[in-house]
């Protein structure tokens, strides 16, 4: 399996559900070496490195965007677990920081996000 894609971020280790989707589903996609993300009221653009860490593939990178409208930027990672969730950790240069986990991004036939039944009661 392939970190590339869209992912859902189901989990924060700083905010709870409520605020990671306050404006909109959250979640961290990886295109190439770029990507962006969103939760709360974050927006980020990524340059990305991928790799592998213990034959699992892994991504290390750097980002630039905004926080409530305010130049915001870091640097990151991520990791694919073996039930191909995503873990992995976003910093904010001189300010938060926060781990999350993430699954495969699914739409409706609507093109609106939806979580599993199985995710819904693990996230509970």
């Amino acid at each position: 399996m392939s970190i590339s894609g869209k992912w859902r971020i189901i989990e924060m280790d700083a905010w709870d559900r409520e605020a990671i989707e306050l404006v909109g589903p959250g979640f961290i996609e990886f295109h190439g070496q770029g990507g962006q993300f969103h939760f709360i009221a974050v927006d980020g653009w990524m340059n990305c490195r991928h790799g592998q860490r213990s034959g699992k593939p892994y991504v290390d990178f750097t980002w630039e965007g905004n926080d409530e409208c305010d130049p915001a930027s870091g640097r990151g990672w991520v990791k694919l677990l073996t039930d191909g969730s995503l873990t992995g950790h976003i910093y904010f240069h001189h300010g938060d920081d926060s781990g999350f986990k993430a699954i495969p991004y699914q739409e409706d036939e609507k093109g609106r996000s939806k979580v599993s039944s199985t995710t819904k009661r693990g996230l509970r």
